[in-house]
């Protein structure tokens, strides 16, 4: 069974998700906590963009920020991708278990045809 997650929860954790460069931001904490103008050097667009994208993540669950002065630190927070792998986990379950069942059944009809 789907583990009960707000939908919205999903809805906010997939579309911040679908995004590359959010998807790369994602990438460069995975290395650990940066300041948001080390996330933004490799990226061609202002600061306020990357910020915005990162309160995309945050909206999401997926980073935690805390300020250090006039330094905004962002760091990974895996606790929201877990909405996410327990949704898929449903599904690929799902999935194999047809799939499991869909070659069973072509392999019976193959060997009764031989």
């Amino acid at each position: 069974m789907v583990e009960r997650t707000s939908p919205r929860r999903l809805d906010r954790t997939f579309q911040a998700l679908s995004d590359a460069t959010r998807r790369a931001l994602l990438d460069r904490l995975s290395q650990g906590e940066r300041t948001v103008g080390e996330l933004a050097r490799p990226f061609d667009m202002s600061l306020a963009a990357v910020s915005k994208h990162l309160n995309v993540l945050a909206g999401a669950g997926l980073i935690q920020r805390r300020y250090a002065g006039r330094q905004c630190w962002c760091r990974l927070d895996p606790a929201g991708l877990r909405t996410v792998d327990g949704w898929l986990s449903f599904h690929r379950r799902f999935w194999e278990e047809r799939l499991d069942l869909l070659e069973a059944t072509l392999a019976e009809r193959r060997s009764k045809e031989r």
